[in-house]
């Protein structure tokens, strides 16, 4: 199972997606450009010691990543989605991709989808952080295949 997290512009996410990879045991991969680079401090950071646990794979591009991602099915967390990560059944070899923090996954990316799913929340909220969103995802995700059994 794999954590995505296109083009992000906030590296505390960044991060915290590391610690989250390696707390569950998933790959990680970011899709650039991003909005700071891909050693700064704030990263590390928030890291802390599990950057070596979870390195981080960078793609230049969209393109590149889509390329390099297959057969593995992509599921885009976004909160356009019909399905949520209650209903949706997923497989080991998922790729949980999360969109920008401030403009979520362009048309094309949710076009490149396998499927698009959200989570659910309490009627006045509008999103979760995507570092939070994603921890619950790839939670929701590894209990369901049986990890950590």
């Amino acid at each position: 199972m794999r954590l995505a997290f296109y083009q992000p512009d906030i590296p505390q996410n960044v991060g915290a997606a590391i610690r989250i990879a390696a707390c569950f045991g998933a790959a990680l991969d970011i899709i650039e450009p991003c909005g700071f680079p891909l050693d700064a401090r704030e990263i590390r950071r928030v890291a802390m010691d599990y950057g070596d646990l979870a390195v981080p794979c960078a793609h230049a591009s969209w393109e590149a990543f889509d390329e390099s991602r297959k057969p593995a099915r992509l599921v885009l967390m976004t909160t356009k989605a019909d399905e949520t990560i209650w209903d949706f059944a997923f497989q080991p070899d998922d790729i949980l991709l999360m969109g920008r923090e401030s403009a979520g996954a362009p048309e094309a990316v949710h076009e490149a989808a396998d499927a698009r799913i959200s989570i659910p929340l309490a009627a006045s909220a509008r999103s979760l952080n995507v570092a939070v969103a994603a921890a619950v995802a790839l939670a929701e995700a590894r209990r369901q295949v049986g990890w950590g059994d």
